[in-house]
């Protein structure tokens, strides 16, 4: 087992106990089903992003109370950053056309858990690596503006780029 992977084993089960009250949370706040799984998405990467999070994990009552006031407070956040009004529709009716979406939610869970492990991969990467891969594939911006803003050449900025990609496919096929 590839050092770190033990950190990921608790997030599966975290998600899968709190993720049907926290979208129903987001729906009493007023959001679509697929707004309602990117705000608990987001208020899930928040909390497992926190230095404290795993030691939270063993008072279910607390982090219950935490997770819901995250979603809450992003569901309110994106209605008003959007200026969107509460939809009129049944909780039957927002869960239905929830979980007739495709892709499942169990699949967009499994893809927020390998962002996860790749965003924890990425942060491991050495500095220059870091922001060349942040610049490249994160920001599209093109190897000859990397390479200005990080006072380096275009080659440079490839050979720290393919460099970087070797050590991300290792870190995450690791375990």
């Amino acid at each position: 087992m590839a050092p770190g992977d033990d950190h990921f084993r608790w997030i599966g089960p975290l998600v899968h106990v709190h993720r049907p009250v926290l979208l129903r949370v987001a729906a009493r706040e007023g959001l679509r089903p697929d707004e309602a799984f990117d705000c608990v998405q987001e208020a899930l990467i928040g909390f497992v992003q926190r230095p404290d999070a795993r030691t939270w994990t063993t008072r279910s009552d607390e982090v219950s109370r935490m997770l819901v006031a995250l979603v809450r407070n992003r569901a309110r956040n994106m209605r008003r950053l959007h200026h969107r009004s509460r939809p009129h529709t049944s909780e039957e009716a927002w869960l239905g056309a929830l979980f007739d979406a495709s892709p499942s939610v169990d699949e967009l869970i499994e893809r927020m858990e390998e962002h996860a492990r790749l965003r924890a991969c990425v942060d491991r990467l050495a500095e220059a690596q870091r922001h060349v891969v942040t610049l490249r594939m994160l920001e599209d911006l093109p190897g000859e503006t990397v390479a200005d803003e990080l006072c380096t050449t275009p080659g440079n900025v490839a050979v720290l780029l393919h460099r970087a990609k070797v050590n991300l496919r290792a870190c995450m096929t690791a375990g």
